[in-house]
């Protein structure tokens, strides 16, 4: 009897636990029909057996989402999911449908469910509009957390600007954006084009469950487990403060910047508008605009962060280790450039060697190359005439130039090797090219419009 007593006050303590652990959660989906739901876009299907949503991909249809009805701002969220090798799928938050907006086409943040070598399951990847905001390149220990055509459960906390993302457990993704504030949710089955192996293949979920109430009791304590990415506009968040970061430009004014060739800021050739720093359309010729512009410090060991947009042919480039003093004449200033070209429609992508002069290269030394630095064959990932992200990494003589999170540069100068290089290239007249201990920070007048924004450093010791 008293063995028995103790058995019941066991169930009774979990059952206090569980419903205590559910309270405030709201379940998306009743197990038995999709009530709250439609589907929009593409015309996969998507049917209900034992409790499961399964989508099921279609041949020549374009992506489908099966959405609520309800949209939601901040909440936690989580849910269970299973897929097929050879798809791609993913959960919409804080996602739209406008008309005014591609006819209705879905857009906004998805939680990535990557069954590829690629790997980036759990990575936050911007439907329809900006790309990747973050890839598990930043990342890499939480690749292996996604289980192969098993059950894979995640976890979603969307507060305020910060969204976070834990699949099985392991903290996949952390972004700071506030482009999206709220939108409903979706369950996407992704296009498969005309490939005939791959319909039919099933995308699975079950326990979809919300809170949308008190979250602070049920939020993950902050952490710098994993980076932290953000998108806001000339603006440091509070870890990015902590961790070093200052703005380079300050979104509104020219301190702390001048003219490569001058003591002040170009009177001509940039403005300042909206949040935005652009170089003015010219000639097309190397600094016969307004000019290059240069920080006033010079730097050393640094990293540099970046947004770009490029208009239509556009050339221009991000340089440091620059001394003004050097080439008083015609063209720009000189040090090493991160290049910043329209590869589809300027002809500088053709000359060089390798194309080392193509978009994110060391211009006229190092041609960009993702697949030199991740697991599997990966083109420069590129949002073409929008926002793009540059990074320059510098330690003593070590160099990384990044685009879009993915490193497709990387070099040590003044090595016999560099020097190799340097010899081959347009550079080669100037001594000792690239070997300075520091230097200035300079955005380039090529002549064409390009904008910028997000400028921001962290300089090292």
């Amino acid at each position: 009897m008293r063995k028995q007593m103790t058995y019941v006050l066991i169930l009774l303590g979990f059952l206090a636990l569980n419903c205590q652990s559910r309270k405030g959660w709201v379940d998306l989906f009743n197990g038995s029909d999709l009530q709250g739901w439609r589907v929009l876009n593409g015309e996969a299907e998507y049917v209900i057996e034992n409790g499961v949503i399964i989508g099921i991909s279609k041949m020549n249809t374009p992506n489908s989402f099966l959405a609520t009805e309800a949209e939601y701002g901040d909440f936690i969220l989580e849910y269970e999911a299973k897929m097929e090798n050879g798809l791609n799928s993913g959960v919409q938050i804080r996602s739209l449908s406008l008309p005014e907006y591609d006819n209705g086409r879905v857009h906004g943040y998805q939680i990535e469910l990557d069954a590829s070598a690629r790997a980036w399951s759990g990575g936050i990847y911007d439907e329809a509009r900006r790309g990747w905001l973050y890839n598990l390149e930043c990342n890499p220990e939480a690749k292996s957390a996604y289980k192969p055509e098993a059950w894979n459960q995640y976890r979603v906390e969307a507060i305020g600007r910060n969204i976070r993302v834990w699949l099985n457990g392991v903290p996949t993704a952390d972004i700071i954006d506030d482009m999206t504030p709220s939108g409903f949710i979706a369950l996407q089955v992704h296009s498969i084009g005309e490939d005939q192996e791959l319909e039919g293949k099933t995308v699975q979920f079950r326990n979809i469950r919300i809170k949308t109430e008190n979250l602070a009791g049920e939020q993950t304590k902050p952490s710098r487990e994993i980076p932290q990415i953000s998108y806001l506009t000339n603006e440091l968040t509070e870890r990015e403060k902590e961790e070093g970061w200052d703005l380079l430009w300050d979104g509104q004014t020219t301190n702390g910047w001048r003219g490569a060739r001058l003591d002040h800021f170009p009177e001509m050739g940039w403005k300042i508008e909206d949040d935005i720093l652009t170089v003015l359309a010219g000639t097309g010729g190397e600094s016969e605009g307004g000019g290059d512009i240069v920080t006033v410090e010079t730097y050393r060991n640094f990293e540099l962060e970046l947004d770009f947009k490029l208009t239509r042919g556009a050339n221009s480039g991000i340089k440091y280790f620059v001394d003004t003093e050097l080439n008083q004449g015609e063209g720009s200033s000189i040090g090493c450039e991160y290049q910043l070209l329209d590869d589809a429609l300027h002809p500088d992508a053709q000359l060089g060697a390798e194309g080392n002069r193509t978009l994110a290269a060391l211009y006229d030394l190092i041609p960009p190359d993702a697949r030199f630095y991740a697991p599997n064959e990966m083109a420069k990932r590129v949002n073409s005439y929008n926002w793009n992200r540059a990074k320059i990494v510098v330690q003593d003589s070590h160099v990384e130039h990044y685009l879009n999170g993915i490193k497709v540069v990387e070099y040590e100068r003044g090595t016999q090797m560099w020097r190799a290089l340097v010899a081959r290239s347009k550079y080669v007249i100037w001594p000792h090219f690239g070997e300075a201990e520091e230097g200035h920070i300079l955005l380039q007048d090529h002549g064409n419009e390009v904008s910028f924004k997000n400028i921001k450093i962290k300089v090292g010791e």
